[in-house]
């Protein structure tokens, strides 16, 4: 849910897709190949599918969902609330990732988000299995620093 509201800026949008996903994955479930990847890394493939076929045909697609018979998904202000409260607080973390110098951002969604190992992400970028867990080692303590700095000054602001 937070990687399309951050993708859309829109928690109906967000909302709409998620459940596509969930659909897709539920339709295809028999074709996921546990070797060729984590079940996290298989979903954010179809997430990024789903997206990229929001941006060809400025709709969102409904074609599992009706496939499996699911009724459309209605929200109403509340829920979509809900669901931008929810992503908000991926959201920050995600921001902060935008923020890393972009070797450290690669190591860290290809080993965190995406799950792949270490030595498929070495030479994917073509650097050694030690550098990527340096990138990530050094990526991982700027978050954390940067998430507690964010704490810090929440905290003072309100108290």
């Amino acid at each position: 849910m937070a990687f399309f509201i951050r993708a859309t800026g829109r928690a109906d949008l967000a909302a709409d897709l998620t459940a596509e996903v969930f659909a897709a994955a539920l339709g295809s479930l028999v074709a996921y190949r546990p070797e060729l990847g984590t079940p996290k890394g298989w979903l954010f493939g179809i997430a990024r599918h789903q997206l990229g076929s929001l941006w060809e045909r400025g709709a969102v697609e409904d074609r599992a969902r009706r496939r499996l018979g699911m009724e459309p998904l209605i929200l109403d202000d509340p829920a979509l609330e809900r669901v931008e409260e929810l992503a908000s607080g991926d959201g920050l973390v995600l921001e902060l990732l935008d923020e890393l110098p972009v070797e450290q951002r690669q190591a860290i969604a290809g080993r965190v988000l995406e799950e792949h190992s270490y030595s498929a992400l070495a030479e994917s970028l073509s650097c050694s299995e030690s550098v990527i867990r340096k990138r990530v080692s050094r990526g991982l303590q700027s978050l954390r620093s940067q998430l507690e700095d964010d704490t810090n000054t929440s905290k003072e602001a309100t108290g």
